[in-house]
């Protein structure tokens, strides 16, 4: 079986490390958000692509859910000591190598998709992890500080402000002009069923599908497409997706999401058991649904999110037929 997963950050990348326990013999590739990436300290940070690579590869930090396990801050603290910021955004020692290998190759001329592959050598995450794009794209939240309209950094949004002023609007930089990377449309064409697994709606899944030809080649590879939802009970399980989803103009809920990303896009919405009044809603809007257990209660085994992932195959399954 051939999966494509697009994923984001933590959500993504412990639900698929649920996937390939549930499908231990099928061939996973994943496209992942680069929206999030960012220039720090001279080097080229990819946040989304780094989670994947370490916990699938086992280097994650299990308890944060990102960044390395066994860290140190050796070199932030010395940055710091210069003067040098932003001390709001904490790379590790163990993580900086990885940026600087990456900003060394880039800066070589080879493309982040080609980049990607080398640094997933070393880790073996067990998936084909692809860049959504070679090309750079940022996204930026529109926000209102002391009075002052103004648009940041998503990674400032989230990690500085902690998501703690509304976002205005949500602006994925340099999507249009953006190609997909190689293999993206290619895996895409050639996939058994295409997965959404609870990564952000707006900031990740939708800065992917915001890339020219990647949405268009989801709705026209004839094959399943499900997802699992983000927000249970009227609430993110992690992160800020109720608050750019409100500047999306897209409501916090189950069946809302569900919609947002349409029936000619998505086949088949799994909803959280406290979510079981959704269903009939999402089912009234073209999408078969179910509800099922979605909370990964377990990160560091997998074995709820290996549950939840085989649910995603079995509605797959029953779509197909």
């Amino acid at each position: 079986m051939r999966i494509v997963v697009l994923a984001g950050g933590i959500g993504g990348a412990r639900f698929l490390r649920g996937l390939k326990a549930a499908a231990p013999d099928a061939d996973i590739t994943v496209i992942g958000n680069t929206g999030d990436d960012i220039h720090l300290f001279g080097l080229k940070v990819c946040p989304d692509l780094d989670t994947v690579m370490y916990t699938l590869g086992g280097g994650i930090n299990e308890e944060q859910g990102w960044g390395r396990t066994d860290e140190t801050f050796q070199v932030k603290s010395e940055l710091a000591a210069y003067g040098v910021g932003p001390e709001w955004f904490g790379l590790g020692d163990r993580d900086f190598a990885t940026h600087i290998v990456r900003t060394q190759m880039l800066g070589a001329g080879y493309p982040l998709s080609a980049v990607t592959e080398a640094l997933c050598d070393r880790w073996q995450p067990g998936v084909r992890l692809i860049p959504m794009t070679d090309d750079r794209v940022e996204t930026h939240v529109a926000v209102e500080v002391d009075g002052e309209q103004k648009a940041i950094h998503f990674q400032e949004y989230w990690v500085r402000l902690r998501a703690s002023v509304d976002a205005l609007a949500v602006v994925p930089v340099g999507a249009e002009q953006a190609k997909p990377a190689p293999g993206v449309l290619e895996a895409i064409a050639t996939a058994d069923v295409v997965l959404f697994p609870p990564s952000n709606p707006v900031v990740s899944i939708g800065t992917i599908l915001a890339v020219p030809g990647i949405r268009e080649a989801i709705a026209e590879a004839g094959v399943p497409v499900v997802g699992l939802s983000p927000i249970v009970g009227d609430a993110p399980v992690r992160g800020m997706a109720d608050k750019v989803l409100a500047a999306v103009g897209v409501e916090a809920g189950a069946a809302a999401v569900a919609e947002h990303y349409g029936s000619g896009l998505l086949d088949g919405w799994l909803v959280d058991t406290v979510d079981a009044g959704a269903v009939e809603r999402v089912e009234s809007a073209g999408i078969r649904c179910r509800a099922v257990p979605l909370i990964m209660t377990d990160p560091e085994e997998g074995t709820a999110a290996a549950a939840m992932a085989r649910e995603a195959l079995a509605l797959a399954e029953e779509v197909r037929a």
